[in-house]
């Protein structure tokens, strides 16, 4: 663990607390410094939210603009989190900023001591823009203090967090909903009916305008580029650099964000090639997990996504892939205790593949019961004591591409022990 999050963890409580009273009287001790931000950006969803920051991002930063980001979790450093007119922020300035916070911050958990520091920072730091990303829900994620965005964007809404957002997905598409304000255009991802009855009715209570993938616009894959289509314009595109059909869907949700912040076509075009996410659908090409699988001749992945939705995400990849130049395929999977385990296997049926399960630093899903799970969903599956184990296994049955997926958290580990750098 990197030194700033020892020392959150040890000085703030580690729960989950969904609630803004906390959080809003912390940002009044340091000044309201939410209200001091360059025009914000906010982003709200299950799944795609980093993957669509770091594509508005780019997209932002192709255009020369000086660009503020707040993601989570980090993967390897902490500084991830917290992006300042498009550079990580440094150890002195993020203990600086923890200092002043940890002096007034009370009760303050652990998510919203770091969102202040990302607020105060953004604050005191010049920029053109600040892209903000929801860390749990919505309504009451501590970034919802943001009472004026210049965009609320929405990305496809489903099941996670049931034991805080609960297992109806009408009450977490009310949660995703709740950072629409009013006079602030919602973009919104292409989603179920079910999810868009309460988005829409959201919007209508708060006054917000709404431009909606499917509807308003849309965005497809057409002779290897992004195809993006509304009732103004119809652009040829660069596919988005980032691997997987889904990214497709993000790119056209960022497009129309990036148009509504009347960025040119020419940084648009340029922010889908330059955009880079770790540990989504990544190919490692560095490091000992890398020079192994590259000794036996196989492919190694790297995937983070850790619910259904994900799931099914990465099982469209991995037909496209596979259809294009099939390999035995391998799946190295840990999962925290709390995630839907069998919701995400059940999503990757479709999928021919061996499947080895892992645990991580933390509190992680049992191996062996995770293992079980894969069974009753009709994988075989074992546990192994660690990825290396697990993919000298996977690589001794013969399998040509291995997928490690299931948790950002393993993917933090991967990263860190295969000494991929997080793009600065």
């Amino acid at each position: 663990m990197d030194p700033i999050s020892q020392r959150l963890l040890a000085r703030h409580p580690q729960r989950i607390d969904l609630s803004l009273e906390r959080m809003r009287a912390l940002c009044a001790a340091l000044g309201n410094p939410q209200d001091r931000l360059p025009p914000v950006v906010h982003v709200a969803g299950t799944n795609g939210k980093g993957s669509t920051v770091a594509l508005i991002r780019a997209i932002a930063e192709a255009a020369g603009l000086r660009v503020h980001a707040y993601t989570s979790p980090h993967l390897v450093r902490f500084n991830e989190r917290i992006r300042l007119a498009g550079s990580l922020i440094s150890d002195d300035y993020l203990n600086d900023v923890l200092d002043r916070i940890e002096a007034v911050s009370g009760e303050a958990t652990v998510f919203e001591s770091t969102t202040a520091a990302a607020f105060l920072a953004m604050s005191e730091t010049p920029a053109d823009l600040a892209i903000i990303e929801v860390g749990l829900g919505g309504l009451l994620d501590a970034t919802n203090v943001i009472d004026r965005p210049l965009l609320s964007v929405i990305t496809p809404v489903d099941l996670d967090h049931a034991e805080f957002l609960g297992d109806k997905i009408e009450g977490v598409a009310a949660e995703k909903a709740g950072i629409l304000k009013a006079g602030a255009r919602g973009v919104i991802a292409r989603q179920s009916e079910a999810v868009m009855a309460v988005i829409e009715r959201r919007a209508g209570e708060v006054h917000s305008p709404l431009t909606v993938m499917g509807v308003d616009f849309d965005a497809w894959a057409e002779r290897g580029g992004l195809v993006y289509q509304d009732q103004e314009r119809f652009l040829d595109l660069p596919a988005p650099a980032l691997s997987g059909p889904h990214q497709f869907d993000n790119a056209g949700v960022a497009v129309a964000a990036a148009l509504e912040l009347d960025l040119p076509e020419a940084a648009i075009a340029a922010g889908l090639s330059a955009v880079r996410w770790p540990a989504r659908m990544q190919r490692l090409t560095a490091g000992p997990y890398a020079e192994k699988a590259q000794a036996a001749d196989a492919e190694l992945w790297l995937d983070g996504g850790h619910n259904p939705h994900a799931g099914r995400a990465m099982a469209r990849t991995l037909a496209e892939r596979q259809a294009r130049a099939p390999r035995p395929l391998a799946l190295i999977v840990a999962m925290l205790a709390n995630k839907d385990a069998g919701g995400f296997f059940e999503a990757l049926k479709g999928v021919d593949a061996q499947v080895f399960t892992v645990g991580f630093d933390g509190a992680a899903a049992d191996p062996a019961a995770l293992a079980g799970v894969a069974q009753g969903r009709g994988f075989g599956a074992m546990a192994a004591g660690s990825v290396d184990e697990a993919l000298d296994r996977a690589l001794a049955l013969g399998a040509g591409r291995v997928v490690i997926c299931g948790s950002l958290y393993l993917a933090g580990e991967v990263l860190g022990a295969s000494r991929e750098t997080y793009p600065a």
